[in-house]
């Protein structure tokens, strides 16, 4: 499954790195696709969607 997010407030390389590790502790095996110019993450995963929204929340980032 494909989810597609707007991350509000990631700004930076930094922003999807700690974005990509937090999707990767609850699914080691997703695949994400995050650019910080138009704040759009593209995750491919088995996970629900509510568990992704979880997992970048806790890392202190806002979706949109």
């Amino acid at each position: 499954m494909t989810i597609q997010l707007t991350i509000t407030d990631m700004m930076c390389s930094a922003c999807v790195n700690t974005i990509t590790t937090a999707i990767a502790t609850i699914d080691p095996n997703a695949k994400v696709n995050a650019d910080s110019t138009t704040k759009l993450v593209e995750i491919e995963t088995q996970k629900p969607e509510s568990e992704i929204r979880d997992a970048i929340t806790q890392a202190g980032y806002k979706i949109a």
